[in-house]
């Protein structure tokens, strides 16, 4: 990791609690590092799993509900004049986009396991006015195992926090796919129910 984006690591989770749901809201560092970190300090005993995971779930809603009120109250044109700002580009609305308005709203929740998609699905939901209350729910049902997974693996490899883009690879691929594979039996089923 770069020197700077290290020290932003340090100075988050030098907050404890406050600051892994702070890493997660503004998402500067990728969520995975922040959980990962989580995970050594819950094995250094500075502070607990449970207690983690709540501030992991908080911050990771957060940062969906933000995009989901610029989607909403923003609509497009907003997204694509500042989303840049918050690195979101046309192509990742565009490609949101099209996986909403395929899978519909069951999508948010599988969305969230899918590289690039899982941040950008929020901004279409808001977009297409998507029941607040809903998509809090599959928003928090996906990012509590989400959290739950990335501190096991930080608490587990300890000192070696900073492999976890490797180690994880192994288990996200498969979790990518199986993702996937659920929205296509999803989207078989509407398609069968409605002939």
């Amino acid at each position: 990791m770069g020197e700077f984006i290290n020290s932003i690591l340090m100075w988050l989770t030098d907050l404890g609690y406050f600051g892994i749901a702070l890493g997660l809201m503004i998402e500067i560092i990728p969520s995975e590092i922040v959980l990962a970190y989580g995970g050594y300090m819950v094995s250094q005993g500075s502070i607990t799993f449970v207690g983690a995971v709540i501030a992991g779930t908080i911050g990771g809603v957060i940062a969906q509900l933000f995009l989901y009120w610029a989607g909403y109250y923003g609509g497009r044109p907003f997204l694509e004049k500042y989303g840049k700002y918050v690195l979101i580009r046309k192509k990742h609305i565009d490609m949101a986009e099209q996986w909403f308005d395929k899978y519909g709203t069951g999508v948010i929740f599988t969305a969230r396991f899918i590289p690039v998609v899982r941040h950008a699905i929020s901004i279409p939901a808001g977009i297409a006015k998507m029941s607040a209350v809903r998509f809090t729910m599959l928003t928090t049902l996906a990012i509590i195992p989400w959290s739950i997974f990335f501190l096991m693996l930080g608490e587990q490899l300890g000192s070696r926090w900073h492999d976890i883009e490797t180690v994880a690879a192994t288990y996200t691929r498969p979790v990518g796919f199986a993702a996937v594979a659920i929205i296509l039996v999803y989207l078989a089923f509407k398609l069968l129910k409605r002939k």
